[in-house]
């Protein structure tokens, strides 16, 4: 039996959200496409005021908010924010990191690892907690208990040299994510992979090369929107992209490196003004 056949008919928007990166581009725009009247939204972030201003615009479109700063490498944290807010019927994993190199040299080690801290364990630390929680909660009509999406990237499908923490990391939660929604979905929880092409976000404002497809963060959301309530277990897009990222990603290594090679790069952790790119 396809996936297709076992997937219910899109549910209608969730009441109760935890959205984690909320301050700014995807996840500030997730934010504002689930708000509305009768809608409670969790929201976290790392700039106070960034995230301030995004909850004040949800609570303009009638939602209820509880805004919280606070880290996604904090595990112990995150638990109790994510007990604390329950029942939940989406959770979003969306906080992450993006950086490179760009000066023809391997990232720099301190870099790596807190690549692989935010976009990796971040990741895990929110979705984790979110599983555990949903799988003892009541199922709906549809014997659906809770619904997870992790932001991964397109960047997972192919090893580019000039970010090759960005894409490994964001290949680990893709995979993490995908495997595990298997099992899962047996206990009535559905899981999402979301593997956006160039948004047009902070993170990417950085970048010095061209961004094929870039599109707003708005135009993404309502993208992702869709998939999440189709039950998709990966949401890919655009779909030409992921297609042309996956034919690379399957040529031999040396060959695949040397087509994503690129004389400018994306740019390390800390530019020129000391500004960590973060949605």
């Amino acid at each position: 039996m396809t996936e297709r056949k076992t997937t219910p008919p899109p549910a209608s928007l969730p009441r109760a959200v935890l959205i984690t990166g909320a301050s700014a581009g995807i996840g500030a725009a997730l934010a504002m496409a689930y708000a509305g009247p009768g809608v409670r939204l969790h929201l976290s972030g790392r700039d106070p005021a960034r995230l301030a201003a995004v909850a004040a615009r949800c609570r303009t479109a009638g939602a209820k908010v509880d805004d919280r700063v606070i880290d996604v490498r904090d595990a112990v944290g995150m638990a109790a924010w994510i007990a604390a807010s329950g029942p939940l019927d989406l959770v979003i994993a969306n906080a992450g990191m993006g950086a490179g190199s760009d000066d023809g040299r391997p990232e720099p080690a301190a870099q790596v690892r807190t690549l692989f801290d935010v976009n990796l364990t971040g990741a895990l630390n929110t979705a984790l907690p979110a599983l555990e929680a949903m799988m003892a909660q009541a199922p709906d009509a549809q014997g659906v208990r809770g619904r997870i999406a992790v932001i991964a990237s397109i960047a997972a499908f192919a090893p580019g040299p000039g970010a090759a923490t960005y894409c490994a990391s964001k290949a680990a939660v893709d995979r993490w994510t995908i495997a595990t929604a298997h099992h899962a979905r047996t206990h009535g929880v559905w899981m999402s992979s979301v593997c956006p092409g160039y948004i047009r976000t902070n993170m990417t404002a950085g970048n010095r090369f061209p961004m094929p497809g870039l599109m707003d963060a708005d135009q993404a959301a309502r993208i992702i929107l869709r998939g999440i309530a189709a039950g998709r277990r990966r949401v890919a897009f655009p779909w030409w992209m992921a297609g042309l990222a996956r034919l690379v990603g399957g040529l031999p290594p040396s060959w695949a490196t040397w087509l994503l090679a690129r004389p400018a790069g994306k740019a390390p952790l800390h530019n020129g003004a000391g500004v960590n790119h973060r949605h």
